[in-house]
């Protein structure tokens, strides 16, 4: 099974921390995870190639977690900001490098929205 699917929407406290997982019962595959706000485009949050190699966009960068234990691909959020509020989507990429354009991405789940209250 390739296509992700996550359940539920999340509301955090500013300051606080939060994971978002996702099952992909494949592996071999770079993962991603990005976000999107409304009338904006979707934007790179954080990827991880199958050899374990990690990549965040600067906005996040010390202070998100990306990861993949062969069964799900794992984002944990930690100091968490009101500008950290979107509706995040797990991505899988078949192939084993990581790109930071959504496009690039040829599976997403149905996203989870995310608020993160100030």
């Amino acid at each position: 099974q390739v296509q992700p699917v996550q359940s539920g929407g999340k509301l955090v406290q500013a300051g606080g921390w939060l994971t978002l997982s996702c099952p992909v019962k494949i592996k071999g595959y770079a993962m991603g995870w990005f976000r999107q706000t409304p009338g904006k485009d979707r934007e790179f949050v954080a990827a991880i190639t199958p050899f374990g190699i990690t990549y965040y966009d600067n906005a996040v960068k010390g202070r998100f977690s990306i990861t993949n234990d062969g069964t799900n691909n794992t984002l944990t959020m930690y100091n968490m900001e009101p500008g950290d509020t979107a509706v995040y989507f797990c991505a899988v990429r078949r192939s084993v490098t990581h790109t930071t354009s959504p496009m690039d991405y040829d599976f997403y789940d149905q996203g989870t929205q995310v608020t993160v209250s100030s």
